[in-house]
């Protein structure tokens, strides 16, 4: 997969997994903290920052795996610094990777604009939300409630992920830091 990827695509996901990795964790303590006053649907508020990192690099990179990879990544950064949920939270991860990828794998990979990224978020959030209802107990949960989780999760992914995440990527390329990636590529063509 990583065969036509140039070195710099690659050095860029690796430190955006290990950035995100750590803002990941962070925000575990954040959702523990919240938690504890409102419950479990208090995580479903902030879910799409856990996927941002595989729509912020595949916006950057463009590539087919540019959203799983990094989201995998930033899953093992997170469990090696210390997320008490341990290896499985790697396959939470290339589930979450496998959301976002499936938004851009179905427009072949030619678009990277807002409505996609939204989309991408959206993708992270029905995929996540299926893993964890599959291993999570949802199941005993009152109907209504995991629809209000789930309505909520999708939210957060579309705005939190998709717009937050195409905010982030906009910054970075207002400061001239992306020239050489595929975004800058695209851009710079659109504009002649």
């Amino acid at each position: 997969m990583l065969a036509n990827w140039k070195l710099k695509e690659v050095v860029l996901m690796s430190l955006l997994a290990v950035v995100f990795g750590i803002i990941y964790l962070v925000f575990v303590h954040i959702g523990n903290i919240w938690a504890s006053l409102i419950g479990p649907i208090a995580y479903e508020w902030i879910f799409g920052v856990w996927f941002l990192v595989s729509i912020v690099a595949m916006a950057i990179i463009r590539k087919p795996g540019a959203a799983v990879i990094p989201e995998v990544m930033a899953a093992a950064v997170e469990v090696m610094i210390g997320n008490a949920f341990g290896p499985r939270l790697i396959l939470v991860g290339l589930v979450q990777g496998l959301g976002a990828e499936a938004a851009f794998a179905a427009t072949r990979y030619r678009r990277f604009d807002l409505p996609v990224l939204i989309l991408a978020g959206v993708g992270a959030s029905l995929f996540s939300f299926a893993y964890g209802y599959l291993i999570g107990g949802f199941a005993a949960l009152s109907p209504w409630y995991v629809l209000l989780m789930l309505g909520i999760r999708i939210l957060s992914g579309a705005i939190i992920a998709g717009y937050g995440g195409s905010l982030i990527v906009n910054g970075l390329y207002a400061t001239g830091s992306l020239r050489g990636y595929a975004i800058a590529r695209e851009k710079r063509d659109a504009r002649v």
